[in-house]
């Protein structure tokens, strides 16, 4: 273990948890996305688990409707798990070399769709079944890519959640991402004495860093801050997309 790995782990991370701060989401695509630029997703998803599962686990008991957004939500968290489990080993089997540019591709399009704001609507009539088939292709690209953030984020904005319940709602779903997400980790066998230690370090940077995008969310028009970010976020996806044609 490097210094130079140290500090670009807990460089990661720290970016990764200010952006959560500010707008709520986005340490696993960040974190993952810059950990992948020196060593293979999986090992990246590895080391990106404790710090999402405690900041989620802090998301999802803020606002005080658990009860009913579990009640909800509970065909698309059911589809996340199949998702997940079905694609279990593809993230360093099945994905082979390509799995960054899949992962590449993924956080493109969530800065295409986040910068666009699209306003979808999902009839009341459809949820149940929209609900399960969207938990299930996340799943499958949290497989792929340890990244999963799409399609659940916009399709839960297009729920009409009041906004505090929509932040509630976005902790429960990534806190069952991520411990879905462990399962398929432990099954490859990549947690290992060398990226053990880099876990609290990720936790601590992460939760470092998410302080101070709070502090900033309040002092800082947030609309500059995402604009700056998903555009950086968009250059990141594109590199990593490209980047195993150069390998």
């Amino acid at each position: 273990m490097t210094v130079s790995l140290l500090l670009l782990v807990a460089a990661a991370f720290s970016l990764a948890g200010f952006a959560k701060g500010v707008v709520g989401f986005g340490l696993p695509t960040i974190s993952i996305g810059l950990l992948a630029m020196v060593m293979p997703p999986t090992q990246a998803a590895a080391i990106m688990l404790l710090p999402s599962f405690v900041t989620n686990i802090w998301q999802m008991l803020q606002g005080g409707a658990l009860g009913e957004l579990a009640k909800k939500l509970w065909p698309m968290l059911v589809g996340l798990c199949i998702g997940t489990w079905s694609g279990m080993g593809w993230m360093e089997g099945a994905a082979g070399r390509y799995g960054t540019s899949v992962l590449g591709v993924v956080v493109c399009l969530y800065a295409l769709v986040t910068m666009a704001s699209l306003k979808l609507a999902v009839p009341r009539r459809h949820e149940r079944i929209t609900s399960l088939v969207v938990g299930v292709i996340t799943g499958l690209l949290n497989a792929t890519t340890g990244v999963f953030v799409i399609p659940a984020v916009p399709y839960m904005q297009a729920l009409g959640l009041e906004k505090t319940r929509l932040v509630q709602a976005l902790g429960l779903f990534f806190v069952v991402s991520t411990a879905a997400l462990a399962v398929n980790i432990a099954a490859s066998g990549v947690v290992s004495a060398a990226t053990m230690p880099l876990a609290p370090l990720a936790l601590v940077a992460a939760c470092i860093g998410m302080y101070f995008g709070q502090v900033a969310r309040k002092r800082m028009p947030v609309e500059t801050f995402r604009g700056a970010f998903l555009g950086s976020l968009f250059v990141l996806g594109v590199w990593l997309t490209f980047r195993p044609l150069f390998l």
